[in-house]
């Protein structure tokens, strides 16, 4: 009997816990079917628009250049140590601009987002929410999809490819500096190689990919916020939910947007 009430007990547990996640997924895909429906209709906010834009895209640009430079010169060291091995270490510019315009470059820099832009999204809406702030703007006629959660997420969706293009030069820059000034790689058939290898396509599924995970990264932030729980701890546990289910879901994506680009 006792052993027959575990195995229930543990058989329950797993099924409040499926149930739970389900719930969850549900609840976050009806915030964002609400939220890009709110897109597409009016009232607009421009100058709430401009200040995200802002504060999302321009003040993230230090932190994902400096991540691109340094990620570039040490996969530019990487690609070296590796291709010596079966004398290809001519392979390196080729490799660092795919590798950063295809992956790295949309990843880190999504990543990097997430944990900026994410928590501050979380920890604004949250502490909104907390204070009554949200109640209010209801209560003054004016929609707290329209005027919080709409230009954050445009602003992010628009403004990460941006930082990823930025990111993607700064990275192969990185990549160059290391290749010319360590590793004695010609200047011109660096260049050379880095052009001659690389694709339009390339570069375009790295800039979905950066809008996708713009989408998300808004998202997380506002829909986390706008759920937070009373009091400093549901704004603290908000915005660590916020950044770790934005950095896993852009992991997910970026898996399946890969398998859509380059399957074949």
């Amino acid at each position: 009997m006792v052993l027959l009430r575990l195995i229930d007990d543990f058989l329950a547990s797993i099924g409040r816990s499926v149930l739970a996640l389900c719930g969850a997924v549900g609840h976050l895909v009806m915030f964002g079917a609400i939220t890009i429906s709110h897109i597409l209709r009016p009232p607009f906010y421009p100058r709430e628009l401009g200040i995200q834009l802002l504060r999302i895209g321009y003040f993230s640009l230090p932190v994902v250049g400096l991540t691109a430079l340094f990620t570039g010169g040490a996969l530019a060291l990487q690609i070296y140590s590796g291709g010596a091995r079966f004398n290809a270490e001519s392979v390196v510019p080729s490799i660092v601009a795919i590798g950063m315009v295809r992956e790295l470059g949309p990843v880190l820099g999504g990543l990097m987002v997430a944990g900026r832009v994410s928590a501050s999204i979380a920890a604004e809406i949250g502490t909104m929410r907390v204070t009554e702030q949200i109640d209010a703007l209801t209560t003054l006629s004016t929609n707290p999809f329209k005027y919080l959660v709409v230009p954050r997420v445009l602003a992010a969706t628009l403004s990460l490819p941006l930082l990823v293009a930025v990111g993607d030069i700064i990275g192969i820059f990185g990549g160059y500096l290391v290749g010319v000034g360590r590793l004695e790689f010609s200047s011109a058939a660096y260049i050379h190689n880095t052009v001659d290898f690389l694709e339009a396509g390339d570069v375009i599924s790295g800039l979905v990919k950066a809008a996708a995970f713009g989408f998300i990264v808004a998202l997380m932030g506002c829909y986390h916020g706008y759920n937070s729980g009373r009091g400093a701890q549901g704004v603290g546990q908000a915005t660590t939910n916020a950044v770790v289910t934005a950095s896993i879901l852009i992991l997910a994506t970026n898996y399946l947007l890969t398998e859509v680009f380059f399957s074949a």
